[in-house]
């Protein structure tokens, strides 16, 4: 691809390093921002700036959040004896998005991946059981994708928690097998929640 302008080649392969977007794709929206008004682009910039710099990571569950905790954390109509497990912030949002859990979560931000390099040291899992031993939390539902990955993730928790006074309960497996959650549609994944069942080291 041939640019007649450095200015517009290099916004290209900007917008070509995210993900899922070719450089065709880089092209279509860098020439659609060209036609906006110069107040439209440069609110999609300050944007982008204000959110790099100022974005948060809550210091209770690990998600995306503006201040020091997240709005769900905060939230005092939420069930502080439940927390549901997850790999990912986008999991959280696919959850959210259902409307069967009104609990609070806790992002793992990962899934144990030896051959990845990925232990449990790299993972908030600490934080996870620090979380069961200040002693408000009964249920951990582990809404984490059922992957091989996934399924050694749940193990070793479980491991850590099985002496905790804690319920430990895995959603129900109408997600399938090496699926991923954020895909799942909305009814299976909120039934999922609903119908978790205890989970069994057996497994």
């Amino acid at each position: 691809m041939r640019f007649s302008s450095n200015l517009v080649e290099n916004a290209v392969s900007s917008f070509a390093q995210l993900p899922g977007i070719g450089k065709r794709t880089a092209l279509r929206l860098v020439l659609h921002l060209l036609k906006q008004p110069l107040e439209v682009t440069n609110q999609f910039a300050t944007a982008i700036q204000k959110l790099r710099a100022e974005i948060k990571e809550c210091q209770i569950c690990h998600n995306l959040s503006d201040y020091e905790l997240c709005s769900i954390c905060n939230d005092n109509r939420r069930d502080n004896s439940i927390i549901c497990v997850v790999e990912s912030i986008r999991d959280v949002m696919a959850i959210e998005e259902t409307n069967q859990f009104r609990g609070k979560y806790h992002v793992l931000g990962g899934l144990i991946a030896p051959i990845e390099g990925v232990g449990p040291a790299e993972l908030n899992i600490q934080s996870l059981v620090k979380r069961v031993e200040d002693g408000a939390v009964k249920e951990i539902v582990m809404a984490i994708s059922p992957t091989i990955e996934g399924d050694t993730t749940i193990y070793y928790i479980s491991q850590k928690l099985k002496d905790k006074q804690v319920v430990v309960s895995s959603i129900a497996r109408g997600v399938a097998f090496g699926g991923e959650l954020e895909y799942a549609d909305e009814i299976t994944l909120g039934r999922s929640i609903v119908s978790r069942i205890p989970y069994s080291m057996g497994e």
